[in-house]
């Protein structure tokens, strides 16, 4: 990763060009100069208080990344939308984990993922920015490396990562559109389930009916914030719950997942800052779906 130094940072310190204009963490900074990375300037080893000057070559040699213990690389065939230096956009099928866990230690879109890296020698480890649940399906965003992560990480919380999403819900809502502002909090006893409370975290969640199809209706979906489990909790809190879900009360006589499929992402490019758009089309599970509403 480098740069050439504008005639506008001339003067700056090698720190603060990295912090101020390339958007370093001190954290990341700090990374590179302790655990086996370096920062060049025109192909010399230099210090963060290195005064730089037109027309410099900075470049960053980041640590060799470590991959977690209980994530091991596997072949598994996956749907890549896109790919850089930088970010990887996946469509998740649906009943894939995204990351191993003590229930799904393999065949999880990580294992996946390394294993891809594997073969095309891609030196980096995970860092999933947007994660979906095990049955939910559709678009994953994954920073390649730990500067990527960390500036899409920064995005996310500023809203600056869009999702949107196409669920389909048992009845139909009343309004055509509308917003659902309901704090959600951990359910008490459970690690799992989530529930609307009083003191729970702020949560809203923006909705439009797309097509109304028999007992259901295919909603499309915008998250302002992002709690574990919103969309489930909030159409359940309405009495709507998502069909095939059955942890928040759907019925799962026509759909053993819940029906839900993140179907479009928006992201800034972390390196170019370019605006970049995806969408996939919703799954074939949910369609047979529909189809069954229809009849």
């Amino acid at each position: 990763m480098n740069w050439t130094v504008d005639e506008e940072y001339d003067g700056f310190l090698l720190r603060d060009y990295l912090l101020q204009v390339r958007g370093f963490s001190r954290r990341i900074l700090k990374g590179i100069k302790f655990d086996g990375g370096q920062l060049l300037v025109n192909g010399e080893d230099s210090r963060v208080r290195r005064v730089l000057q037109v027309g410099d070559k900075v470049e960053v040699l980041f640590p060799p990344e470590k991959k977690g213990s209980f994530m091991n690389p596997e072949l598994i065939q996956l749907d890549i939308v896109y790919e850089d230096d930088d970010v990887l956009v996946v469509n998740k099928p649906p009943g894939m984990a995204t990351i191993p866990s003590f229930n799904h230690g393999s065949g999880t879109l990580a294992n996946g993922i390394l294993g891809y890296y594997q073969t095309k020698q891609i030196p980096y480890t995970i860092h999933i920015v947007t994660r979906l649940d095990k049955d939910t399906s559709g678009l994953v965003l994954v920073a390649k490396h730990r500067f990527s992560h960390s500036i899409l990480s920064k995005d996310q919380k500023l809203g600056k990562v869009n999702r949107s999403y196409f669920a389909i819900i048992e009845g139909q809502m009343v309004d055509k559109e509308g917003t659902i502002e309901e704090p959600i909090a951990r359910k008490p006893d459970s690690i799992i389930e989530r529930m609307v409370h009083e003191n729970g975290q702020r949560a809203v969640t923006h909705y439009r009916v797309k097509e109304k199809v028999g007992p259901f209706s295919l909603m499309d979906i915008k998250l302002e914030t992002g709690r574990t489990h919103q969309i489930r909790v909030h159409f359940s809190y309405l009495d709507h719950p998502l069909v095939g879900d059955s942890l928040y009360g759907g019925s799962t006589t026509y759909m053993e997942r819940q029906a839900l499929h993140c179907q479009s992402l928006a992201f800034t490019q972390p390196l170019t800052n370019q605006r970049l758009s995806f969408t996939c089309e919703i799954p074939e599970d949910m369609k047979g779906l529909l189809c069954v509403g229809e009849k």
